[in-house]
């Protein structure tokens, strides 16, 4: 699966292009009074603004999988990296066969930068925003897991990720390309305290040569 298009809130697009465009780096495509997109490697990232006092998202961006400590390096001097265990700020996926690490965006967004082992993604050139592949992952917040994962099975031909096993509370769709995670609504994402909120979200994705559009709330 891969994400094509990601659609987000924001409540302060000036705040969200200058995190984007210049602490990450990202290519602004386009920007309206409503809207703002950036190249994202391969998936266009685009935020609308809203009037939601604090929607706070998780997504993950692959990388190079020979360039986690370089991209960590790069990172470190623009942003503060969490902790995911007291002194420690790599989290080691070990079912998953990878390795990230998470910041915040200028909004309280929690960003993951993750190298999967898995994928021959392996790049010579220094780290830079350039590096970045893709979006890899977004998280949406659900009151019924079970039922929405059986609705994008059903209704997009999506798979269950074979390295996470289907949880009540928690649930990941695709592969190591591209990955839709359900969870429960407020359930903390991972790392943080943060809770999974029920927010807009819109995604075009590629699965198996077709093209999906997913929308929530």
């Amino acid at each position: 699966m891969k994400i094509q298009t990601l659609e987000i809130l924001s409540n302060n697009l000036s705040k969200t292009e200058q995190f984007y465009r210049d602490v990450l780096g990202l290519k602004v495509i386009k920007k309206t009074d409503n809207h703002i997109s950036f190249a994202a490697g391969l998936t266009t990232l685009i935020f609308k603004l809203t009037a939601h006092p604090d929607p706070i998202y998780h997504f993950a961006f692959n990388i190079p999988n020979n360039q986690l400590e370089d991209a960590f390096k790069w990172i470190e001097t623009k942003v503060e990296i969490m902790d995911v265990t007291p002194g420690d700020k790599i989290a080691d996926f070990v079912n998953w066969n990878a390795q990230s690490f998470y910041f915040y965006d200028s909004s309280g967004n929690i960003l993951e930068f993750i190298a999967r082992f898995d994928l021959d993604n392996k790049c010579a050139d220094p780290f830079t925003a350039n590096s970045i592949i893709c979006i890899s992952e977004i998280g949406v917040a659900t009151d019924d897991v079970a039922t929405e994962t059986d609705a994008l099975i059903s209704n997009h031909n999506l798979p269950i990720f074979p390295k996470q096993p289907r949880m009540p509370n928690f649930a990941a769709l695709g592969d190591h390309h591209g990955l839709l995670i359900l969870s429960s609504a407020n359930r903390h994402w991972y790392p943080t305290e943060k809770t999974a909120q029920k927010l807009y979200t819109k995604l075009v994705i590629a699965e198996n040569g077709e093209q999906h559009h997913i929308q929530y709330y």
